[in-house]
Order: structure tokens, then C-alpha cells, then sequence
């Protein structure tokens, strides 16, 4: 609980939130467009009297989706007792379907959803079954018209594997690194036929992971040699050849943070200070 100064404590809120991607521009608020912070900062300042610093753990791009975002948000800690019982109940009351609150928190002043995070962890589901994707799933699982080996595919994503610059797999931002450390990117293919990437690293600059998988998928299907994506590593900037997977395949799953909130502003000021290209 902290003090603005103004004599009002506050709390900060930990939310677990799971979107539909489709029909949003993405995460990010913009002017005039449906997104998801947007409309969850709409509905949090409706039921609070005013919310500030709502934060999330990854900004997810348009028509990509989430089960497992993290967000948090400050909040006067009055307003906040009052309804913490049933907090979750009335968001679902008043949020649309597409947008879900699957549970709040009150969190240190330390905790925040976006620096303090150890991991992103995202999965890509793909069909690669010659009739297209399932009928119920076709908003979060790609069409793709060729065979996929999972062999293939596991091969090459293993150059992948570690700390490396992205730089041909990014979107460059002015003053950002794209050196990023995978810890996971493995294929699996589920009972139902469905193939699912899945890929985890500390970090992500803008559209990697599509791109990751992008990169990936002509080589599953025969029409790139295995060891193409991994040589994409020595590349400085973006390489056009590579083309970024469609949005809708792409689902945030988990995010993970230090089980001892001890360690969350030590995480945070380590999350700042950039890799430096070597």
C-alpha cells in the first residue's frame, strides 16, 4: 500500500487476462479504436472511480490472442476493499465476451507486470490438414496448405535455441535491442492433428515470434533447407525473405515472474538494463 502524497493510500492490482484478439487492434490504447487495454481501463476506472498505470506484460499486436496476460493497475485502496470480494464478478458483468478477468490480486508497489516478468511463454497453432482449420477454432489456429514434418521443424528451430540477436526476425525499434534469449521452440502436433509451436524467452521485440515461426514453417514443409532459419542469425537487420506468420495462429499463454516477491524490483532493474550486442 503506498501513499501519493496527496494523504490517499493506494494499491497496486495484479489482473489475469485472457482476450479473443480478432476483433481488437491490438493491446495498445488508441485513439478512436477498439483495443483491450482500452476497454479493460474503461470498465477498471468505471468500477474504481479512476485507475492509473495500467501495465501490461507483453503488448500483443492485432488479431493476436491471450489465455495467460498479465496486467496490473494502481488503484485507491479504499475503493479497492470495497470491492475486492467480487471483483472478478463484476468485471465479467460488465466486460465484453471477447475479454475475460480470470482473477485479481493486490501485489507490491514492486511488482510490475511488464519488467518484473521472467518469461513469455506463446504458442502458435497451425492446421496442416488439407481441409483447413477446425470450424470452432479457425480464429486461433492457421490454415496451412502443405504437410508439415515435425522433424524438419524441430531441427532447425534447435539454431534457434539461446541468446542471440533477432535482428533479422524483429520489427528494429530506435534505441531497442534485438538481442533476446529463447529458452523453448519446440513443435509438438496434439491427438487432434492441430501442429503447436511453442516459444519462450525472457523477452520479444515486435513481431519475432510470428516471424520465428514464419521462418519455420517452408522449411516443415519441404521448400526451405533446414539450417536456412539459423543462418537468418548472422543477418543485422530485417530480412525481407522472411515472411511474418498471420496474427491469428499466435495465443499468449503464460507469463512467469520470481515466486519470491522479494525478487521483483531485483528483476525489474535487471530487465532494464539492455543487452549490448558483442
Amino acid at each position: 500500500m503506498a501513499d501519493d502524497g496527496s494523504g490517499v493510500s493506494h494499491v497496486r492490482i495484479r489482473l489475469d487476462v485472457g482476450y479473443d484478439g480478432t476483433d481488437f487492434v491490438g493491446w495498445a490504447a488508441q485513439p478512436g479504436q477498439r483495443t483491450v487495454a482500452g476497454t479493460l481501463h474503461d470498465v477498471l476506472d468505471r468500477i474504481l472511480g479512476g485507475v492509473s498505470g495500467l501495465t501490461v506484460a507483453g503488448r500483443t499486436d492485432a488479431g493476436v490472442h491471450a489465455t495467460g496476460q498479465v496486467c496490473h493497475v494502481d488503484a485507491r485502496a479504499d475503493r479497492w476493499a470495497a470491492i475486492e470480494a467480487t471483483a472478478v464478478h463484476r468485471l465479467a458483468g460488465l466486460l465484453p465476451a471477447d475479454v475475460r478477468v480470470y482473477a485479481t490480486s493486490v501485489v507490491p508497489p514492486s511488482f510490475d507486470a511488464r519488467f518484473a516478468a521472467l518469461y513469455r511463454r506463446y504458442a502458435y497453432r497451425i492446421s496442416d490438414s488439407g481441409w483447413g482449420s477446425p470450424v470452432l477454432r479457425h480464429r486461433d489456429t492457421l490454415a496451412w496448405p502443405r504437410p508439415l514434418s515435425l522433424e524438419r521443424l524441430n531441427e532447425a528451430a534447435a539454431a534457434l535455441l539461446g541468446e542471440h540477436d533477432f535482428a533479422a526476425f524483429c520489427r528494429r525499434k530506435e534505441h531497442a535491442t534485438t538481442i533476446r534469449a529463447i529458452s523453448e521452440l519446440s513443435w509438438r502436433r496434439d491427438p487432434d492433428g492441430i501442429v503447436v509451436a511453442t516459444v519462450q524467452a525472457d523477452a520479444f521485440c515486435q513481431a519475432m515470434v510470428r516471424s520465428l515461426v514464419g521462418a519455420l514453417l517452408p522449411v516443415g514443409d519441404g521448400r526451405k533447407a533446414v539450417d536456412w532459419p539459423g543462418a537468418m542469425l548472422t543477418r543485422t537487420v530485417r530480412a525481407s525473405e522472411i515472411v511474418v506468420a498471420p496474427p491469428h495462429g499466435l495465443t499468449l499463454v503464460e507469463v512467469g515472474y520470481p515466486a519470491d516477491a522479494a525478487q521483483y524490483a531485483a528483476r525489474a532493474e535487471r530487465t532494464r538494463n539492455l543487452r549490448k550486442r558483442t
